[in-house]
């Protein structure tokens, strides 16, 4: 499996259920990089989407405690075991996890990829991503070097876990 997050520099994600910013560059690479794909995420994160809908053109796998939560279109699972078996039908270089922060966490484990968009500021955010830069287990293998979006400065990193 993998992982596709837009991180601040404190590792920030999101405010009030919102990305902290939105950069066409990092959204344009996401459709890129998951559209024919399978995406992983929370309710939160799905009911994040315009319409509260599932992502088109992609399987969506949502992750949830409430045993009643239906959404059109998504397959709706209830526990990590049931996320790793349901992505077994797939194959692992097809499979992103999309958030939130919890998702993230629960899954981290079972992710050999992260692509990580890290932008050079520090916003006010309450959710957050675990911090590769300190697990050794996780290396930058790639780095696409500073880019720019009107004052915005970040830079697309790909990690990948050595162990």
């Amino acid at each position: 499996m993998n992982l596709i997050v837009a991180a601040d520099a404190n590792w920030g994600i999101g405010k009030d259920n919102k990305l902290l910013v939105s950069i066409p560059a990092d959204m344009k690479f996401f459709r890129t990089t998951t559209t024919g794909k399978v995406v992983v995420m929370g309710r939160k994160t799905l009911e994040s989407f315009p319409g509260g809908l599932p992502l088109k053109n992609r399987v969506n796998i949502v992750l949830t405690r409430d045993k009643n939560y239906r959404a059109k279109d998504a397959v709706i699972l209830h526990s990590v075991d049931e996320i790793l078996k349901e992505v077994e039908k797939y194959n692992t270089d097809d499979v992103y996890v999309i958030g939130g922060d919890s998702v993230y966490k629960q899954l981290l484990p079972y992710c050999r990829k992260a692509h990580v968009t890290r932008i050079d500021f520090a916003y006010e955010a309450d959710t957050y991503f675990p911090n590769l830069d300190q697990m050794p287990q996780w290396k930058v293998t790639e780095r696409s070097g500073e880019q720019t979006y009107f004052d915005i400065e970040y830079e697309f990193l790909t990690y990948e876990r050595t162990e």
